[in-house]
């Protein structure tokens, strides 16, 4: 992930509760590097998405993120500069230096979560995987030529993505 990374939690609704995901992309394809889902809203779930994201693609230049305390976590900024990445992070209030994320946030809602009703945590977790994959193989993206997350990552050169 030799870019830039962006990391963002939404609440998934389950029957009667919630569920939080947590998604590491690479900012300038888009493509989802790694996801949790964590019935509670520790940081730990966060921390692991990161650390395969980074065993698998490697570190970013530089992680943006909101300020919420999941990232401000000293387990969240020890697994930063332990990988070497300069941390970025949102003004409070400017919800607009998200959205590209609440785009993904916005169609993984409308295409898998609110079509039925989900009753527990493994169907969320299959649902969500299902749509993660579609999202990333399949889904194309008029910014990058209508290529999918995937390709338009693959493209910049073995995985190294400009940032």
């Amino acid at each position: 992930m030799p870019g830039k990374g962006r990391s963002d939690i939404i609440f998934i609704p389950v029957r009667y509760r919630f569920l939080y995901l947590v998604t590491i992309r690479d900012w300038s394809t888009r493509r989802v590097l790694s996801w949790r889902l964590s019935n509670t809203m520790h940081a730990d779930f966060c921390v692991e998405a990161l650390n395969e994201a980074i065993h698998t693609f490697g570190p970013p230049v530089i992680m943006n993120t909101d300020q919420c305390f999941q990232f401000t976590s000293s387990a969240w900024i020890t697994a930063l500069t332990t990988a070497r990445v300069r941390i970025s992070m949102d003004g409070r209030g400017r919800c607009i230096d998200n959205i590209f994320i609440e785009g993904l946030w916005r169609s993984l809602k409308q295409e898998a979560i609110y079509l039925e009703e989900i009753q527990d945590g493994f169907y969320a977790r299959y649902a969500i995987s299902n749509w993660m994959v579609f999202y990333n193989t399949a889904r194309p993206h008029s910014s990058h030529e209508f290529r999918t997350p995937r390709e338009a990552y693959w493209a910049g050169g073995n995985g190294k993505i400009s940032a």
